[in-house]
């Protein structure tokens, strides 16, 4: 009965990423919405003051726990509420809180059970996901081409420690974080005159070369380390005493 208790947590995460996609909740988010109650939404955030920057921390949190496609454009709406820093910081917070409570979720279900079954594999990986998991995640969260949601369960079912975790998601998805909350705290004239934010600048030359190459800083130590032991190359075995 112990070991199905443990199930419990992503049963019901399941159970509310299936109601949520079934009422049809993403499709109902759009830029066009966003325009029609742009200025309904700045004029309440603006008289809740308090309120509305921890409710918005809250729906982000549950967003990214439910693994909805949408992070992205809560990001950009953080920054047409609250402005860069103040929105981009919640959108962090956020996210990170979310991501926590995902890992949580899955690694009581999931690890357990991957541990037993593969248990020579995870063996062979967890020395250095000990070693270097936060400097591998990362590198991984730093580059927006992988999927948010993916590298959180992949992280949850290789069995990773939770702070490396949440450190590495905390700093890592700051810069992709900021850069789109400054598209939205530009974004309120452009939106009501029908414009809508370009989120492929993420993917341009100018943004995706510099962030690729802080990851690749990033995993420097790691890769230096390899190097030196090929260098050392095998330890060798101490010679046999010789008989009495």
């Amino acid at each position: 009965m112990h070991r199905y208790a443990r199930l419990v947590p992503l049963l019901l995460l399941l159970a509310f990423v299936s109601a949520a996609w079934a009422s049809g909740l993403t499709h109902h988010l759009s830029w066009a919405e966003l325009a029609r109650h742009q200025a309904a939404l700045v004029a309440w955030t603006e008289a809740h003051a308090v309120v509305a920057p921890v409710l918005f921390l809250a729906v982000y949190a549950v967003v990214v726990v439910l693994s909805l496609p949408i992070g992205a454009w809560l990001s950009v709406i953080s920054g047409l509420l609250f402005g860069t820093a103040a929105g981009g910081a919640l959108s962090v917070l956020g996210a990170t809180t979310g991501a926590i409570g995902l890992f949580l979720a899955v690694r009581s279900a999931v690890a357990p059970a991957l541990a037993e079954r593969g248990g020579m594999l995870i063996a062979r990986i967890r020395p250095a996901l000990e070693r270097d998991g936060f400097l591998y995640l990362l590198a991984i969260r730093l580059v927006p081409a992988f999927p948010f949601w993916a590298v959180n369960l992949a992280a949850a079912a290789c069995g990773m420690r939770l702070l490396p975790y949440a450190g590495a998601t905390l700093l890592g998805i700051m810069p992709t974080t900021f850069i789109l909350a400054s598209l939205g705290d530009g974004l309120g004239g452009a939106l009501a005159q029908g414009g809508r934010p370009d989120l492929g600048v993420l993917f341009s030359p100018g943004v995706l070369l510099p962030l690729c190459a802080l990851a690749g800083m990033t995993l420097l130590p790691v890769a230096w380390r390899h190097v030196r032991g090929w260098r050392r190359g095998p330890v060798p075995r101490p010679a046999a005493l010789p008989d009495a």
